[in-house]
């Protein structure tokens, strides 16, 4: 009987979902994961959901905001990922439903939106995440019925992730402030590390963990190898000149972005730069003019990509080799989303790793520098701004806020979130700076592991479909027939002799 009464209740909450998608959405079904992550969150559990872009994860908050009482928080880190959501939910019955408070709004703007969000206005709040170390947004919330506290993109809050952002780390705190409303993170991809550290940084309480598959099966994996930068470059240029277009190039330098974009132009490519030492404005503009065909290929740095979604990328090239497998498996899946074939290569050099080995360890300080930081934070009567720390301890941004980080790690200060510093109240500086400087010494080295995966996804002669998969834990056996290893084994199967040899490319 109870068996019974179990499956007529699941039955029961399958169809009430159902019926919300459909009166509200137009949704005529649902897409794999959609259903158990949406009826665990009706059960008030937080969870955490992984699942490829473009698999509807915006429609799990969606159809549970419907469903729920109060207000639907949603915490997204780009303006233009925002205005996507927001344009998407203004199309359906939750049109006007929907408030923004973002660096876009004029003050007035902001003033009315936070009045809306205080009076419980809005089913739909987005906010980017530095909204939430400004006091006044934090009062209206806690006005407001906040009842589903979404973060997407939710890898931005990992150290290990492709794509941190320190405005992530506060996360938790407001969460907490908030009195805990349920929580749902979701993201493209992340590891089982960078998973573990979501649910620990956003306080998620025994939550549900959502993975759906990771594989790309119309993304052919290959790597060639070169013997020095010169033919490297040569190859790239030669690669991009007559792949299918459009296509991505990952660079792991401005320069670098620059000067491949040049010599593609002088080989008549239609292609543009792209990197974080660019205005808003031109960032934006050559974002536009790529996505609407106006351009063919962007050269960019990895401040390219975030809220890109183009279905018909063609080729990602990697001229540079990423610090781990999660940023290049996140890059390489911009392509090929409208199921055709895609390409993805990595161009590789042995001296690549230690170079990328060089830039991981930027930004360390020496245990003399971390003890002088600390005593700078210690001497001030009340919470700090970091740039007032940055100044008194002489330290560049950067620096600055790798080590505030360790700092928090061990214990001995605390991030409000305002963005202020303060420290513990028995801190002691040398004990403090000590075990900051093994917290570093410790990240240093899970980047030297990282990257040693990366060079074994290189240098594997097994299926690189097999490798890449198995690390984010899906359990895939080659082999897979669609990468440069898997073909080499099968002779019958076409191989591309665009570029010369799989192991080494000489001309």
């Amino acid at each position: 009987m109870k068996s019974a009464q179990k499956r007529k209740s699941g039955l029961s909450t399958e169809k009430r979902i159902l019926d919300a998608a459909s009166k509200n959405f137009g949704y005529t079904m649902l897409r794999p994961g959609q259903g158990d992550a949406i009826a665990a969150l009706l059960k008030r559990k937080d969870t955490l959901v992984v699942m490829p872009t473009g698999s509807g994860k915006s429609a799990i908050y969606q159809i549970t905001g419907v469903m729920m009482p109060g207000s639907v928080l949603v915490v997204s880190p780009l303006i233009a990922l925002q205005k996507d959501q927001v344009d998407a939910l203004n199309e359906t019955k939750a049109k006007g439903e929907a408030v923004i408070v973002n660096s876009a709004l004029s003050t007035s703007e902001l003033r009315e939106n936070f009045e809306k969000i205080a009076g419980g206005e809005g089913k739909f709040i987005f906010l980017a995440p530095e909204q939430l170390r400004k006091q006044e947004t934090i009062e209206a919330l806690e006005r407001s019925n906040i009842k589903l506290f979404v973060v997407d993109e939710a890898h931005c809050i990992s150290e290990w992730g492709h794509d941190f952002r320190p405005d992530y780390l506060q996360l938790g705190p407001v969460v907490d402030r908030l009195n805990h409303p349920v929580v749902l993170a979701m993201t493209a991809t992340a590891s089982a590390q960078v998973r573990e550290e979501i649910k620990t940084r956003l306080h998620l309480k025994n939550p549900k963990v959502l993975v759906q598959g990771f594989d790309r099966p119309n993304i052919f994996l290959r790597v060639d190898h070169f013997p020095d930068p010169q033919k490297k470059l040569e190859a790239l240029v030669h690669r991009v000149r007559w792949a299918d277009k459009p296509g991505l190039v990952y660079v792991s330098t401005r320069r670098s972005a620059e000067d491949i974009m040049r010599m593609l132009a002088e080989e008549g490519v239609n292609a543009l730069h792209y990197h974080g030492g660019l205005k808003a404005s031109e960032r934006t503009e050559y974002q536009e003019r790529f996505m609407n065909g106006e351009a063919e290929v962007i050269v960019a740095t990895n401040a390219f990509g975030m809220g890109v979604d183009k279905a018909d990328i063609r080729f990602v090239y990697h001229f540079d080799i990423p610090d781990s497998l999660d940023s290049y498996y996140q890059e390489i899946g911009r392509a090929g989303r409208d199921g055709k074939r895609a390409e993805a290569c990595l161009f590789f050099r042995e001296q690549d790793i230690g170079q990328a080995s060089f830039r991981a360890g930027e930004g360390k300080l020496d245990e003399q520098q971390l003890e002088q930081l600390v005593e700078v934070i210690a001497d001030q009567e009340g919470p700090v701004e970091p740039e007032e720390i940055a100044e008194q301890a002489n330290l560049p941004e950067r620096k600055l806020t790798t080590a505030i980080h360790r700092l928090e790690d061990v214990g001995a200060v605390k991030v409000l979130p305002s963005g202020e510093v303060s420290a513990n109240e028995d801190l002691e500086v040398q004990e403090a700076a000590e075990a900051a400087a093994r917290e570093q010494e410790l990240r240093r080295e899970t980047r030297k592991d990282r990257l040693q995966r990366m060079r074994e996804y290189a240098e594997t002669t097994a299926c690189r479909r097999e490798h890449l998969l198995n690390y984010f834990g899906d359990d895939f056996n080659g082999p897979c027939n669609n990468c440069d290893n898997c073909q080499a084994a099968h002779p019958e199967m076409s191989v591309d002799p665009s570029v010369g040899t799989r192991r080494e490319v000489v001309a």
